[in-house]
């Protein structure tokens, strides 16, 4: 790597990024240590999460990354950016719970009849955290255990959601985990459960401060917009928020393809070569959706079909030396995995040769074993 005073290009970003993302050189870290350079995994789809994490291992397999979820509990499912589901580090817990709680509250979502007042939201997110400290409940058991202790009005079922309607309480899941008194627990049959992380978080200040170095060493340089984006959260804020840390010698500012962007005090080395090697990223990879800008990430062809109306996350995607450069899935029957892969360019022999070692990797994974098709992906996108 090179020290650059020199305008940074995106050959030499993408390079770092890949490389700081375990996408060049896979680690033999734990999933844990991995999540924390990813800056969590997206986990509403928790399979994809699962390979996430695991594909940027040497040996890692769904089964570790689920033994650091629910058995040394080094992994927690939460709300973490964007009030979307993840897998965080326990162990950064306090900084995540502390810089998003920490972030303007956007406007209300819920009509007015079904809104809560800020006292009432204190309310109940002190009695969810009640309710869970050293207990597993269901979201039926934590109604119950929430109207014991406010009243039959958080219970109402007044909020709409996938044809049927969810509890008053429920609008404040995201601040409850945000706050550090919720996060998923071990599903009970096909029920969900939730549990207390057991967590303080972290002064809010001094939590936002962290969280935009760490972001800025897996994904800068990068615009305050950018942070903003990511987290999504206020732009005119996150301007500020970047301002003040500049103040502070904490940022400072490079040249990025031509516009002002913003890298970690001293952090200014860049990779002279540009990424090289063929990956398989799953439904919402935190490299998709975190890098930017996008249009450079998904070039051409890529922005038309890997992304779900400019959204990133709702294709798995071939990544080719660090762009995307087709999308993919895959379909499970027993323990053999139909792996399609749609190259947007033909591969060649040495690139169609990686692409075949990384659908075993990602077999592996999955405790499966792999069947590739290199042809059209006939499925759409991910809602």
């Amino acid at each position: 790597m090179t020290a650059t005073s020199s305008p940074v290009t995106w050959a030499r970003a993408d390079a770092r990024r890949i490389r700081r993302q375990f996408l060049d050189v896979r680690t033999d870290a734990p999933p844990a240590a991995v999540a924390s350079a990813m800056l969590g995994a997206h986990a509403q789809v928790l399979s994809a999460a699962e390979l996430s994490l695991a594909l940027r291992t040497a040996d890692a397999t769904r089964a570790d990354v689920r033994a650091a979820l629910w058995e040394d509990r080094s992994l927690v499912k939460t709300y973490g950016p964007r009030g979307t589901v993840h897998l965080l580090p326990a162990a950064d817990l306090p900084v995540w719970t502390g810089a998003l709680s920490a972030i303007p509250a956007g406007p209300q979502q819920q009509p007015p009849a079904v809104r809560m007042t800020a006292e009432q939201t204190d309310r109940v997110v002190a009695a969810i955290g009640d309710a869970l400290a050293g207990a597993e409940l269901t979201v039926d058991e934590l109604t119950d255990a929430i109207v014991a202790r406010v009243g039959p009005w958080a219970g109402e079922r007044v909020m709409e959601a996938f044809q049927d309607k969810w509890p008053r309480w429920r609008q404040t899941t995201h601040t409850a985990a945000h706050r550090g008194v919720l996060c998923f627990g071990p599903n009970r049959g096909r029920n969900v459960t939730y549990t207390s992380p057991e967590v303080r978080p972290a002064e809010g200040t001094r939590a936002l401060g962290t969280l935009v170095e760490r972001y800025l060493y897996a994904y800068g340089p990068a615009t305050p917009q950018h942070f903003a984006k990511w987290l999504a959260a206020p732009s005119g804020w996150a301007s500020s928020l970047f301002t003040a840390l500049a103040g502070q010698g904490r940022i400072e500012e490079v040249v990025f393809e031509s516009a002002a962007a913003w890298v970690v005090a001293g952090d200014t080395d860049f990779p002279a070569e540009p990424a090289r090697g063929v990956r398989l990223l799953p439904y919402f990879d935190a490299f998709a959706i975190a890098s930017q800008p996008r249009e450079r990430l998904f070039p051409g062809a890529a922005r038309e079909r890997a992304l779900a109306r400019g959204q990133a996350g709702n294709f798995p995607v071939l990544l080719v030396d660090g762009t995307v450069a087709g999308v993919w899935h895959q379909r499970r029957s027993g323990r053999r995995i139909a792996i399609t892969v749609e190259p947007l360019a033909p591969l060649g022999a040495a690139r169609t040769r990686e692409l075949e070692a990384e659908a075993e990797r990602v077999a592996v994974i999955l405790e499966a074993t792999a069947e590739l098709t290199v042809g059209a992906v006939a499925v759409g996108p991910h809602a």
